[in-house]
């Protein structure tokens, strides 16, 4: 699975009920799970006893599960969820029948789009697990880091681009279907402002 090393690969299921007992969810949390999720297997673990890459300063190991769903359009919250119950780093493999997405969580949930099963792959590179795991994240969230900032500078940055790009486009709506010219003209300076 995602051309790990074999010295990686490990196969131990992570019972649903346990996850509930440990964590004490509660009812309605333990619904929204079950809805989302058939079974979490933990199918990986990248950590210097099993590769020849040692450890960050803040990365001691990376987990990888494997976490088939139940429907495709599944909860976010319930995969954030996963990522803030079990106190590890964790690549998670979403699968839904023959598709599959990659999932990781920094600060937010960072998600590829679904592909078929058999050609999502990934790249581990790094001198050591910090830089494993930053190449992890701005791999699956598509992210490229400008010279200067930092890895959560970028994606507060990117965010922070998405909204502005996400307001622009409401409010181009709002001024192509402005009656009032006064109102309109208003409208498109707001819009040039924003685009600067």
């Amino acid at each position: 699975m995602l051309n790990l090393p074999k010295s990686t690969e490990m196969n131990k299921q992570l019972p649903k009920k346990a996850i509930y007992a440990k964590f004490q969810m509660t009812p309605t949390a333990r619904t929204k799970f079950d809805t989302d999720i058939s079974r979490i297997n933990i199918v990986g673990e990248i950590s210097p006893n099993t590769i020849s890459i040692p450890q960050g300063q803040t990365v001691s190991s990376i987990f990888v599960l494997q976490v088939i769903l139940k429907q495709r359009n599944f909860q976010q919250s319930t995969i954030s969820q996963i990522s803030k119950l079990i106190d590890q780093n964790m690549l998670l493999i979403l699968d839904y029948n023959n598709e599959r997405k990659l999932a990781i969580y920094h600060s937010k949930l960072i998600q590829t789009e679904w592909v078929p099963a058999d050609i999502c792959t990934i790249e581990f590179k790094g001198l050591d697990l910090d830089t494993v795991w930053e190449n992890l994240i701005t791999q699956i969230g598509g992210i490229t880091i400008q010279q200067g900032k930092t890895l959560d500078e970028q994606i507060a940055a990117d965010e922070q681009q998405a909204k502005q790009e996400k307001e622009i486009t409401r409010l181009e709506k709002l001024a192509r279907a402005e009656k009032q010219p006064k109102r309109k003209f208003e409208l498109v300076q707001q819009i040039n402002k924003m685009k600067g």
